[in-house]
């Protein structure tokens, strides 16, 4: 029988000078590290659609990323730095929000964000979240005065490059709710869509807002006992048709992200008679080895934070030991890792 697997499993020593913390100048100049079981080529992700065969299916994210950091004072003057999770009733600006002060927020305490420019009072708790009713429609607001919300890893503050290059070139306006970027996506430029489609490589596209959850590391020494936290997923009509089509025509589906990933697979445990249909809703999964995965036939990601619940999925995906070996193998050439990272194509393991 074998050993259960722990946390600890999923660790491993980055040095500091491979993590990228600025983007590059061309998103798709990046490299591109392909698994295959045991064996690995350095490549660049402009390669990638000679690696795709024409009938493929690409499955992307289309979320936005809100620009949901704001700083300013409690009412009793205190600096105060609020993180807005998800935006629960748009018509009377309520939001779940992480919140970073000396003492914590108390029940209809106020606080003065954006040099005055939006006010919030406190309204109670849910988990580790405060709950924040704003005084007016939140996300017009948030673009005006709201901060990229660059992962913490970058340990500096965000500018205007974070604007653009913390955001996919094909995100739907409409979807802005997310406080992290799809990362695998941010490697595709215009070029690179086109070159795939000219290839005869399908596009289509699901929605996963990516939580601030994303981020944190697992912390129970078993990791069967970890709790995921929840992020709103849909897999629209359309693009389960597509994907039904191309498994029913022997084509490949390519998920881009973990994401992408989750949505799917989600979907797949509540699939009707075999086959995809729309799905909308939270999903919780999380996905370690062994996992039987009934979609995804292959796996475009960026390279993910020790003790990760990102990391344990793509393990489950490629296998741990290849995993291992393939993240060995980046460090020692020198990859640069996390959001702005490079990338990895991963063929899944039998």
């Amino acid at each position: 029988m074998n050993k259960p697997l722990l946390t600890t499993d999923f660790d491993y020593h980055l040095p500091d000078e491979l993590i990228a913390r600025y983007p590059l100048a061309v998103r798709s100049s990046s490299r591109l590290l392909h698994v295959k079981g045991e064996n690995l080529t350095d490549l660049q992700f402009s390669d990638l659609p000679n690696l795709l065969n024409k009938g493929d299916l690409l499955v992307l994210n289309d979320t936005k990323v809100m620009k949901a950091r704001l700083f300013g004072v409690k009412d009793t003057g205190g600096a105060v730095e609020v993180l807005i999770e998800r935006i629960t009733d748009h018509e009377k600006h309520i939001a779940h929000c992480h919140v970073r002060s000396s003492r914590a927020l108390k029940v209809g305490q106020k606080v003065h964000l954006a040099d005055g420019q939006m006010t919030a009072t406190m309204c109670g708790r849910s988990e580790n979240l405060f709950i924040l009713q704003f005084d007016k429609p939140i996300l017009n607001d948030l673009d005006k005065y709201g901060q990229m919300p660059i992962p913490p890893y970058f340990e500096r503050t965000a500018d205007d490059t974070d604007d653009t290059c913390y955001q996919t070139v094909f995100h739907d306006p409409a979807k802005q709710a997310s406080v992290a970027a799809p990362t695998a996506s941010l490697h595709f430029d215009d070029d690179t869509l086109q070159a795939l489609t000219d290839k005869g490589v399908q596009i289509a596209f699901v929605t996963l807002h990516v939580g601030a959850g994303t981020f944190a590391p697992v912390k129970t020494d078993d990791l069967t006992d970890h709790i995921m936290h929840a992020e709103y997923a849909h897999l629209p009509q359309a693009t389960a048709d597509k994907i039904n089509a191309t498994k029913a025509n022997g084509g490949q589906v390519i998920a881009v992200g973990t994401t992408v990933t989750r949505v799917l697979e989600t979907a797949h445990l509540h699939r009707k008679d075999g086959r995809l249909s729309e799905f909308m809703g939270d999903t919780q999964i999380f996905i370690y080895p062994p996992y039987d995965f009934g979609v995804v036939d292959r796996l475009i990601t960026n390279f993910h934070l020790p003790k990760s619940t990102l990391l344990m999925l793509v393990s489950a995906f490629a296998g741990v030991d290849n995993i291992k070996q393939a993240y060995a193998h980046a460090i020692s050439q020198e990859y640069r890792f996390f959001s702005y990272g490079d990338a990895m194509l991963l063929d899944k393991h039998n």
